[in-house]
């Protein structure tokens, strides 16, 4: 965990008590999914941001979001909204796309308004630094280093910052870690372990990763922090397969591998149209432990997030989520 130095030229209190306008970010992302209809029931103003919005603009229970299209790694031209008009002034923002693509447009949130900012990041950022592939070495990289020019630029713009990691997030069948184990165990009745698959996980369901930047965004606790934000349950990788066969009604079958056999098993699959983000080294991590302590987030802001269970809600359709696999 990370902690940037208090005070800062241009800092604005941020009214714990107050409810007012959050722009989100990736907000049919996986984590977005979740939050905008926490945010709603909660009584904000949500101006939700995507390259792709959906034909329905309303969201949740107690109102809608206001959608704009826009691609954060695109032009910044394309940012009108569905009647025309450009986003409009906002105390928050949450980001859930990939946090590379926020320090080029911190300029533009504090122009907005925004003196509030929650963050998402991964815990890849460490476990990826020593990967042998050369593309999960640069993803640790632009993870580290896009923290480090958010938690810089922050209080140069009057902006309170608040960082998530999560691990291994999953949820509604959106993800692309939990539930393409899923897929794979469902058709072919088997699963391919490296070892003895006895590495730790900690599944995180994207719903209380959602519920995390609620409940960090109005606690003066949390600000200019980075917090590790995994699941509620520790399982080894072995465990984790197995219990997700059972839930698609399969019996469990680990086909232990050579490691050297599964690593070009899986560099061959990164092919298949789908599966490009499959990496041989994947296999390299199942008997490595990547836990992570969610005490300082319990602590600061009441983190409780669920123990693992799958499936978790229906399916829906896969989104693009901002949350680096943490494999």
């Amino acid at each position: 965990m990370q902690r940037a130095t208090a005070g800062g030229a241009g800092r604005r209190p941020v009214d714990s008590a107050r409810r007012g306008s959050v722009i989100v970010t990736g907000a049919t992302g996986l984590v977005g999914h979740y939050l905008l209809p926490q945010l709603t029931e909660r009584g904000f103003a949500v101006q939700a941001i995507s390259r792709q919005p959906p034909r329905s603009a309303t969201i949740g229970a107690a109102g809608a979001a206001r959608w704009m299209k826009l691609d954060l790694d695109g032009p910044w031209g394309e940012t009108e909204a569905a009647g025309g008009s450009r986003f409009g002034a906002a105390d928050s923002l949450v980001h859930t796309a990939p946090i590379w693509l926020l320090p080029p447009w911190l300029p533009r949130a504090a122009d907005a308004g925004v003196h509030r900012l929650v963050a998402f990041s991964s815990t890849s950022r460490f476990t990826k630094q020593g990967s042998g592939s050369p593309r999960e070495r640069n993803t640790a990289r632009r993870l580290a280093e896009a923290e480090d020019a958010v938690q810089e630029a922050c209080p140069r713009r009057g902006i309170r910052w608040t960082i998530l990691r999560p691990t291994l997030v999953y949820g509604g069948g959106r993800d692309r870690n939990v539930s393409d184990v899923a897929r794979f165990v469902a058709r072919f009745g088997f699963f391919p372990i490296a070892g003895h698959g006895t590495g730790r996980r900690q599944p995180v369901h994207g719903a209380d990763l959602a519920a995390a930047a609620l409940d960090a965004l109005d606690k003066p606790a949390t600000f200019d922090r980075a917090y590790d934000t995994p699941g509620g349950e520790t399982l080894t990788y072995s465990e984790m397969v197995s219990r997700i066969a059972r839930a698609v009604g399969r019996t469990p079958r680990l086909v232990h591998l050579p490691l050297p056999l599964l690593r070009g098993t899986l560099a061959a699959a990164s092919c298949l149209p789908g599966l490009g983000h499959v990496t041989r080294d994947m296999a390299d991590r199942m008997d490595e432990d990547l836990v992570f302590d969610l005490a300082p987030a319990r602590r600061d802001f009441g983190y409780d997030p669920r123990p693992f269970r799958f499936p978790d809600e229906p399916a829906s359709p896969r989104g693009r989520g901002g949350v680096p696999a943490a494999w």
